[in-house]
């Protein structure tokens, strides 16, 4: 007996077939007409298909193509029901009917999401293990508003988007759908009919787990990660101001470290995060850094772009493992002591067809107009900052690696970019704000918006810019009128530096403002200072590589940077093969050079790395003040002549001193004087010419004892040895006894 379809249902239908159906609830699952109850079920891949109610197995009728309907006649009352699919290979699916619940996502989401305040929309939107009733399945849910049909595909359906398509849910945009008896790590896409007709595949915009590239479906994750065991770690944290804590990062490619304890890896293959997980912690215990920083592991199809190019903006890179070892990796780290920073790029993304770039045939998460739209310099697509949806969006994606995986801070890239409208646009290919000025109003809105919850959300978090530009206020809080990032990168202190150190000394004296201007500026910003990877990549050389001079000279440099850098205002960072003075250009696709700590100069030179980062972490003068005048003091900046810079770094209380002298030129000077703050025993607590550093041995041992007599604008002073081309750093003992 076949069902009358009433007129209206005759068009859903036509729409269901034609493949374009906005609401395929409307007509399939189960219905009531007149005292008739009817069951429609769509699925063109079946051969016959069964109705199990109450005990019973009843076939469908097949009324068109593809097209199944059981009617129940004298039944009013909706029922339970599983539906049977059976195909001509032989295999049969057996779950209840997608069409047959109610929408799975509440009214107050879909308002908050359109509003752009959804701050949990990752527990939302995605694929989610659910349950509905007892029921269970996992619910997906994908914002295309512009789309004429979305789908759900995957291996459970053959790819087919006719088999699952999704419901739109009034005017959010938001397609929604059930689908009983999938489990955790099914693979799934969603399949796009855009506004022209088009079909593609795209990868669920917030997809928390993904396939190994090259291919790229989402993974249905799993609702638990791991069962957390750094509530410690954790809830010191949140007590903490991390602009008073010591901070030296060390930042890491997860695929080319290869460090001690990671197995050699076949081309192609990488090692887990668990590995990575102890073999880095032991690595970084044993280097004393306070936090490592990682390249983004966020997914992206590219190895060669070292994950700057972003698909998946919630998944884990699967090439170290799944959620689940990522979790794993941040907590371990978190039990050794050790901070987890993460890069993460709002900026910009590819324009891979599977991924976000026209996602429902329009410009829906970047601008339509390539003068806003398109980022000439690194062919990617620039986010709409002032779409709530996609503010939404990426706000959900930072705060998303804050809340499930408890990283300690985010490295948001390219902010610059960000910033101003004409970034790396000549004049007529950009397009000025309501104000007629180059300033990104939207995304300005949303940096301080993002910046405001992450540290309301999550205290004592991080949210590091890399901005290279004057913008004031970068780190300044959101309520005093700044952007609210807790740090900035000191780009200028890098560029100085390393133009500085890569002169040959004759030159230095030349130049000597290279080393003391960004003093100038150093408390304007909380500052970190960075040598990164894009330091030692693209034909830059590597750090030890630009030091000028002989094989000796260019580590005793090296060594004197180190110094110089620990030593100065702001939080440190080094990339990953810095610390034992990498010969060659970092290579992406290749491990360090770690046989190169064979070598005595090297293995000396990751010594000292240790040796300064232990002592910075020991030594509250050394980071207590880094954004204040107070915290730093020059004794002669102007000792141009000698090259030689000496200042002194003050605790809060101005009651512990460390003093700084660098010489700069390869010449020991045996007889060197310097004023100093407090009278009595001075200890020299780190030389970069101590023998275990690969040095010459041009140290000053025993207590250093001042003398009346002014020198350097303090009443006394002491005289000591300098060693060429070499950093000493002092600390006061006490006053002498009489």
């Amino acid at each position: 007996m076949k069902a009358a379809l009433p007129e209206i249902e005759k068009h859903f239908l036509q729409k269901l077939f034609a493949g374009n159906c906005r609401d395929p609830h409307a007509v399939l699952g189960m219905h009531t007409i007149g005292n008739v109850t009817v069951i429609r079920v769509y699925d063109p891949a079946a051969a016959d298909i069964f109705i199990r109610a109450n005990g019973k197995r009843s076939a469908m009728f097949r009324t068109y193509a593809g097209f199944y309907e059981l009617p129940f006649p004298g039944i009013r009352d909706h029922f339970n029901y599983e539906v049977e699919h059976h195909y001509p290979d032989g295999s049969v699916f057996i779950a209840e009917d997608p069409y047959h619940f109610m929408p799975g996502i509440g009214e107050m989401d879909l308002y908050l999401f359109n509003e752009g305040k959804h701050h949990y929309i990752y527990n939302v939107l995605g694929a989610h293990f659910h349950k509905m009733g007892e029921t269970p399945g996992v619910l997906f849910a994908v914002w295309a508003p512009n789309a004429q049909r979305v789908s759900v595909v995957g291996d459970f359906n053959g790819w087919d988007g006719r088999r699952h398509m999704m419901r739109l849910l009034g005017n959010s945009g938001v397609w929604e759908l059930f689908i009983p008896g999938l489990c955790v790590g099914d693979l799934y896409k969603f399949e796009v009919q855009t506004c022209s007709g088009k079909l593609v595949q795209k990868l669920d915009p917030y997809a928390q787990a993904t396939e190994l590239r090259p291919k790229n479906a989402g993974k249905v994750p799993s609702p638990t990660l791991i069962e957390w065991t750094d509530h410690s770690w954790m809830q010191t944290r949140s007590q903490q101001n991390i602009q008073e804590r010591p901070v030296s990062i060390y930042e890491v490619h997860l695929g080319s470290w290869g460090g001690p304890g990671i197995p050699k890896q076949e081309k192609g293959v990488f090692p887990n995060y668990r590995e990575l997980a102890h073999a880095l912690a032991d690595y970084v215990v044993e280097l004393g850094y306070t936090h490592i920083e990682l390249l983004p592991i966020t997914e992206h199809p590219l190895d060669e772009s070292w994950g700057y190019q972003v698909t998946g903006f919630y998944a884990p890179t699967a090439r170290y493992g799944s959620p689940e070892d990522f979790a794993y990796f941040v907590n371990h780290l978190h039990n050794n002591g050790i901070g987890v920073i993460m890069d993460w790029v709002p900026a910009h993304f590819p324009k891979d067809e599977f991924s976000l770039g026209r996602f429902d045939g329009t410009s829906l998460y970047e601008h339509a107009d390539p003068r806003q739209g398109e980022q000439p310099d690194w062919g990617t697509y620039v986010f709409n900052f002032g779409r709530n949806e996609v503010r939404n969006f990426l706000i959900g994606s930072a705060l998303y690696w804050l809340d499930r995986f408890h990283v300690d801070g985010l490295r948001v890239d390219a902010v610059a970019s960000m910033l101003y409208l004409n970034y790396s646009r000549k004049e007529g290919e950009w397009i000025p704000n309501k104000l007629g000025g180059n300033e990104n109003l939207e995304a300005v809105d949303f940096l301080v918006s993002l910046n405001k919850l992450s540290h309301e959300l999550y205290p004592g978090s991080m949210m590091i810019a890399e901005e290279s530009t004057s913008w004031p206020g970068v780190s300044k809080p959101a309520y005093l009128g700044g952007l609210g990032f807790t740090f900035k990168w000191n780009m200028g202190w890098m560029h100085d530096t390393l133009e500085y150190y890569s002169m040959d000394p004759v030159f230095r004296s030349y130049h000597h403002s290279k080393m003391t201007f960004s003093l100038l500026y150093a408390f304007s910003e909380n500052f970190v200072l960075p040598l990164s990877h894009d330091e030692v990549v693209h034909g830059k050389r590597s750090l030890l590589n630009r030091m000028p001079g002989d094989y000796e000279q260019k580590f005793a440099n090296l060594r004197a940077l180190y110094a110089g850098m620990i030593t100065h205002p702001g939080k440190k960072l080094l990339f990953m093969g810095g610390e034992f003075a990498q010969w060659i250009e970092w290579n992406c696709l290749q491990p360090l050079d770690w046989h190169l700590l064979e070598y005595p100069r090297h293995a000396e030179m990751k010594q000292l790395s240790a040796a300064l980062n232990h002592l910075y972490r020991e030594q509250p003068a050394l980071w207590e003040d880094d954004f204040s005048r107070d915290g730093f003091e020059w004794i002669d900046c102007e000792d141009c002549k000698q090259s030689v810079l000496s200042y002194i770094r003050w605790n809060k209380k101005h009651d512990e001193a460390i003093v700084v002298i660098l010489n700069l030129t390869p010449t020991v000077r045996d007889d060197f004087m310097i004023g100093v703050p407090f009278r009595g025993a001075w200890q020299e607590i780190l030389n970069t010419d101590e023998l275990r550093f690969g040095g010459t041995g041009v140290t000053n041992p025993g207590s250093l004892h001042t003398i009346d007599g002014k020198y350097h604008n303090r009443e006394q002073h002491i005289h000591l040895r300098l060693p060429w081309l070499g950093a000493v750093l002092l600390k006061y003992t006490g006053k002498d006894k009489k």
